[in-house]
């Protein structure tokens, strides 16, 4: 299935700029190249976060088709049940058009607060996309750590100290997890190669179920990085050391997209990052190698499932 980006380019932007999100942030790069797939046909549930606080400050909107607001748990239940009223009114003849459901949070309202809704709304088979921008921490309200925040990462609940050197846990494979329900769709991908990001949601809105989207967004803010202009840079090298691998797993069958010429070390993802400038201390240089060597095995184990050993 092939995206026809010429046509999709002509599309109107469902998401109006003047929002308040950060110079720099990438969630507002993922949702537009999102919407530019879906168009104006769709309902978007929202969980509490980044995004929802800065596109929809009362009285102001940034979205140009139907949006509801949820708190941080139920975003997926609320589209699962919208989705289900749609289903009802389409038999009943009183909706003719065809309309896709969406669910977005960020890795705070999916990994952890959102995730027993996700997996009811996964489980019960709803025709819908979840779509987690993954910024790696609760961004919106203090850059806390989350269930997807990485092994030795500073936050401001797990500072790098005397007393801890950052995040004591490896962060959560939420995409494995989505994986085990058995849904028709499930994939990751990366803002800086928008056309495999546009196809996956083409796919996923096409797979006749339910289908989950694990998008890393690079947060300048909480990932400390000077240079706001590098969050897309930062998101490519995520890419290109394996530690976000591009892949799709469609009806049980993985298939990786995208396979580095060269992988690179993690060391130049975490270089630029200052929540990792910690580690490279010699007392915590361990944990570098601790993260190299499981994104070395994670890629392994993916190589093997997508039968590119």
């Amino acid at each position: 299935m092939a995206i026809k980006l010429k046509e999709i380019a002509k599309r109107p932007d469902l998401l109006s700029g003047g929002h308040r999100a950060c110079a720099g942030c990438t969630a507002p790069t993922v949702i537009r190249q999102i919407l530019l797939v879906s168009g104006k046909d769709t309902v978007i549930g929202f969980a509490t976060g980044c995004m929802e606080v800065v596109t929809t400050i009362y009285p102001y909107t940034a979205w140009r088709i139907p949006y509801i607001h949820n708190a941080f748990e139920n975003a997926a239940a609320t589209i699962s049940g919208a989705e289900t009223a749609y289903r009802a009114l389409k038999k009943q003849g009183k909706i003719k058009k065809d309309i896709n459901f969406i669910a977005m949070g960020g890795d705070g309202g999916t990994y952890d607060i959102g995730l027993q809704s996700l997996s009811g709304a996964m489980e019960r088979g709803h025709r819908m996309l979840y779509v987690c921008y993954d910024n790696q921490a609760y961004m919106n309200t203090g850059i806390q750590r989350s269930g997807s925040t990485p092994l030795g990462a500073a936050t401001s609940t797990c500072p790098a100290g005397d007393a801890i050197p950052g995040k004591k846990q490896h962060r959560k494979e939420l995409t494995s997890i989505m994986v085990a329900h058995g849904i028709p769709y499930v994939a990751q991908a990366s803002p800086h190669n928008y056309r495999d990001l546009m196809t996956k949601v083409e796919k996923s809105l096409n797979c006749g179920g339910p289908a989950f989207m694990n998008v890393i967004a690079p947060c300048h803010r909480g990932w400390r990085v000077k240079q706001m202009e590098n969050s897309i840079d930062l998101a490519r090298l995520a890419v290109d050391t394996c530690f976000w691998p591009l892949y799709e797993v469609e009806n049980g069958k993985y298939k990786l997209n995208y396979k580095p010429k060269e992988k690179k070390p993690l060391i130049e993802w975490l270089k630029p990052q200052g929540r990792f400038q910690h580690l490279f201390k010699e007392e915590n240089k361990h944990i570098i190698d601790e993260l190299q060597a499981s994104v070395d095995r994670k890629w392994e184990e993916l190589l093997k499932k997508c039968g590119e050993e």
